[in-house]
């Protein structure tokens, strides 16, 4: 399963997929001429969290329907922070994912190398906190939604909070 959108004339890709994500090809897509930096964000599968050790897998589930319009509100926020942006791609997976696989990545081009850190970071902290998705960890012990879980806010309310 994959929803897919490409929106901005091809230069914002909004993906959310079961299949593996490709950190190279996503970068290749994201170099454009006028664009001299490239940041990629890619969350990996670790073995703990937050007070859980010995993790062995993830799963993620999502609220399939609000993802894509909840991606790309983000994106048009970021093209309204930071203008000179050249391309944005949001991918999340979704299912079991093993230890060391990507599970979400955001790549962000634009001019300059500011930019581009600041706008991936807001993407990846926006993402977290504004998209439906979630995940269930499985442990020697057991399995369990995680426990760093949030609830899901809206992009003004996580705008004012970092405001402060």
């Amino acid at each position: 399963m994959t929803l897919r959108r490409l929106i901005d004339n091809g230069d914002t890709l909004l993906e959310l997929t079961t299949e593996p994500l490709s950190v190279d090809q996503t970068y290749s897509w994201s170099v454009l001429p006028s664009c001299g930096a490239v940041v990629v964000f890619s969350g990996t599968v670790r073995d703990h969290s937050d007070g859980r050790a010995g993790v062995e897998t993830l799963a993620y589930e999502a609220y399939e329907e609000e993802v894509l319009p909840k991606c790309q509100l983000i994106t048009e926020e970021m093209r309204k922070q930071w203008p000179t942006l050249g391309r944005i791609a949001l991918i999340h997976r979704l299912g079991e994912l093993q230890l060391g696989e990507s599970s979400v990545l955001v790549v962000v081009s634009s001019p300059h190398r500011p930019e581009a850190f600041e706008a991936a970071r807001y993407g990846i902290d926006a993402l977290k906190a504004t998209v439906p998705i979630w995940k269930r960890e499985t442990w020697s012990d057991g399995a369990d939604w995680a426990a760093s879980a949030q609830h899901v806010t809206t992009l003004d309310a996580m705008n004012e909070s970092r405001a402060k």
